[in-house]
Parts: structure tokens; sequence; C-alpha cells
């Protein structure tokens, strides 16, 4: 059984903004659903995306409501004005944890890899520490959840799904950043590596951000250990 570090006070301070964050994220989605269900009853539909509902919520707090009866309004309004009082929250937590990257050395040296933002590189730095306390890249991307299992057998070696153990805030993240690396790469095939635009042409696209988060927690092992700058992998 191998045992990892204990947080210190500073990296619990940080977690709690990222905790917090995140919450007030989960709440803002599902208050998000419930503004789109509610205009759903009454024959309004809303485009894909929290910035549609952000947009909406705030016509409507100025009062262009849509045709629905008085009470339904009423309750509109009140979720709209609750929705807008999360945005302003998470940006707020959002600007948080931002200046703790920025102040950081470790998480300004990981914000250098394409998909890693402030958010992340803070989480990555928080929750880690002492990226030494785990013997290699692929023990922190065990530890992260994004090794496959190992279903080898009558000696034929089959790999099958990640195991998703581990921390899940930080294999979120970073699958997130992955793929929003991977869109761009999609976009603009000329400005990713030789090994980003391989992998999103042989594999199915999910398969193929997953693979690409993996790579990225060995990288980062690798940046925290031995203080090196990001380097585009080998093709």
């Amino acid at each position: 059984m191998r045992f990892v570090e204990i947080k210190t006070e500073e990296q619990q301070a940080i977690l709690s903004i990222h905790r917090t964050r995140d919450l007030a994220v989960r709440q803002r989605t599902q208050l998000a659903n419930m503004i789109r269900s509610l205009l759903r009853e009454f024959g309004h539909i809303l485009p894909i995306g929290i910035e549609a509902v952000t947009a909406f919520a705030k016509r409507h707090l100025d009062g262009d409501q849509p045709d629905m009866p008085e009470i339904a309004n009423g309750m509109l309004g009140i979720q709209c004005y609750q929705l807008i009082g999360l945005n302003e929250r998470i940006d707020g937590y959002s600007k948080m944890i931002k200046q703790h990257a920025l102040l950081n050395a470790d998480a300004r040296r990981l914000m250098r890899m394409p998909g890693i933002g402030p958010i992340t590189a803070s989480a990555i730095v928080a929750t880690i520490g002492d990226a030494k306390q785990f013997r290699t890249g692929r023990d922190l991307a065990a530890w992260l959840g994004l090794t496959p299992l190992n279903k080898s057998s009558g000696g034929k070696k089959r790999l099958g799904k990640i195991t998703k153990q581990g921390d899940r805030y930080i294999r979120k993240l970073l699958v997130v950043g992955m793929t929003s690396r991977a869109v761009m790469a999609k976009r603009s095939p000329e400005k990713v590596d030789l090994w980003t635009a391989k992998i999103i042409v042989d594999k199915p696209f999910r398969l193929a951000t997953t693979a690409m988060a993996n790579k990225a927690a060995r990288a980062i092992w690798a940046m925290l250990t031995k203080k090196q700058e990001y380097r585009q992998p080998a093709f």
C-alpha cells in the first residue's frame, strides 16, 4: 500500500476555493436546466449552452418576458435572478484561483501546456503537492484514474476502459481541457503537434481526448518533478 503526503493548510485553503466554485457550477447547471424545462412547458425553446440561458435571464430581468402566466413568469424571474448571482460568484472564485495560479511557479509552468488553464493548473498544484511522491508519470496517471484496466489473460494483452479511480475533479478538468485542445486541432490541424493530430485521426474522439489526458498527466509529472518546461510530444 502506497501512502500520499498529507496536504498543507495552504493546499487545503486553495482547494476550498475549488470545491466552492465546483459546487456553484453544479448548482448553475441545475438551475439552467430548471429554467429550460419551465420554458419548454409553455412552448419556449432555448439554444444549447449556458450562455443562451444567461442571455435569456438578463433579458427577462430587463422586462423582456415570454408569453406565460404571471405566476410562472414570477417563478422564472426568481430563477433568473439566482442564475445571474451564481454567474457573478463563479467569476469571483475563478479570479481568486487565477491569482493563485499566477503567483505559483509550478502552476505558471503547467499553464504553458496546451489545454491547461489557471483552474486546472491551480487544482493540480494544490492537490498533488510534491509530485516526487509518485515514482513515475504512469503512477500519477493511475492515481487520477486515467490508465486502462488490464484484462490480459492467456498471454494475450487486453486493455479495457480507464479505471476512473482517484481524484475525479482533476481527471474531469484534464479531460475537458484536452477536449478543448482536440476541438482546436480539428479546426486548425496545422497548429497542433503531430502526435495530437494523429491520435485524433486514428481513434474515436472521446477515446482520443482520454488518451490525451493520460499523456498530459505524465507530462505534468515530468514538469513538476524535473522543473522542466513543456515540450511537445514526439510523433
